[in-house]
């Protein structure tokens, strides 16, 4: 397998990570199967693992440290997250304010949790889930240097943050002396290319290497949903934090599946299945490093591993851009991540005395 440069870190990784959201309660529950995936996935050349301290409340990371016993561990760069509550189910409100977020208060004690869960003495990429607006980019990129400089993180970055707060990140890192961001991971597919208008150019400016989360589109790329056809039932559609994504009577959703057919007729007359087109695009563009692929079952890694040795020609790309224009997401839904001041009136209306 042919490996790449996770940004200017020295690392290199195989052009598809396998993202590990869908092992333990969100997805595979049994632990064996998962870690027959993750095994069968390194067999085949991938030496890139994402994971999250919210996939399954530590689960995720539990199945991936069980994983990789046995002296597997140093053969792959190890990613993982957080930011996310730890102390209530996705979805749900409560829990205590502080065991979550990006303070350093919360990340020295998260990332001991983390490497206890993963059976490893070291985090090679550590990486803050999303932005948050009431903690200073400062105090999170001082933990994490100081986390970077005793040896228990390897690298750092950022996952979902909008160009300007790269921007300022690298910009404090710089002024501050500290560590900085090395990679970014948005969503990015045949669907949600919203960041190609300036978040996947800003990441490489810095020479940030970058790993698209749901190149599938979160299912709507694998061929399952067709126009006409009954709606298949998956663990995605009937997550709570997904639920909208699935509606069929949005609008948003019915101009994807109108998307979804072109691309799907695209793809056989090119020769490829429809997976092989979404992950192959996203490997095309120039700023990315490896997209992130999330498999539940051995079939559906099988289904996309063979992506990686696809070239797409500048005959399907310029089709690709007449379904779906450059720089355009379809659904808003798809972005991962709603700023404050679209979320909170409080935030756009000026204060009147």
């Amino acid at each position: 397998m042919e490996y790449r440069s996770l940004g200017r870190t020295g690392m290199q990784v195989s052009p598809l990570c396998l993202g590990a959201m869908m092992f333990g309660a969100w997805g595979e529950k049994d632990h064996d199967t998962s870690i027959g995936i993750i095994h069968h996935a390194l067999d085949a050349g991938i030496n890139f693992i994402d994971t999250a301290d919210v996939y399954s409340q530590g689960e995720s990371e539990t199945i991936v440290g069980k994983a990789l016993t046995g002296g597997r561990r140093d053969d792959v760069v190890l990613a993982t997250k957080f930011h996310a509550p730890m102390d209530v189910a996705m979805g749900q409100q409560g829990g205590d304010p502080n065991r979550r977020g990006n303070s350093r208060r919360w990340i020295v004690q998260e990332v001991e949790n983390s490497l206890r869960r993963l059976q490893t003495d070291r985090i090679d990429l550590y990486q803050v889930h999303r932005p948050e607006r009431d903690t200073d980019v400062e105090e999170t990129l001082s933990a994490l240097t100081d986390l970077q400089r005793q040896g228990k993180i390897v690298a750092f970055g950022s996952s979902t943050f909008p160009a300007h707060e790269i921007v300022e990140a690298q910009w404090v890192s710089q002024r501050r002396v500290l560590g900085r961001f090395v990679t970014e991971q948005p969503p990015y597919s045949l669907l949600t290319r919203g960041v190609e208008r300036d978040l996947l150019p800003v990441a490489e400016r810095y020479g940030m290497g970058v790993l698209p989360w749901s190149p599938l589109g979160g299912g709507w790329l694998t061929g399952r949903y067709r126009k006409g056809a009954d709606l298949p039932v998956s663990h995605r559609q009937q997550s709570m934090s997904t639920r909208g994504r699935f509606d069929m009577s949005l609008p948003d959703n019915q101009a994807k599946l109108e998307a979804v057919e072109a691309l799907a007729v695209l793809a056989e007359k090119s020769g490829m299945s429809l997976i092989h087109l979404a992950l192959a695009f996203t490997l095309a563009h120039p700023a990315v490093t490896s997209p992130i692929i999330g498999p539940r079952t051995r079939e559906h890694l099988d289904s996309q591993l063979g992506a990686a040795d696809i070239t797409l020609g500048s005959d399907v790309l310029d089709a690709i851009d007449e379904i779906v224009p450059p720089g355009v997401t379809i659904a808003r839904s798809d972005e991962g991540y709603v700023p404050p001041a679209l979320a909170d009136p409080f935030l756009r209306r000026r204060r009147t005395a």
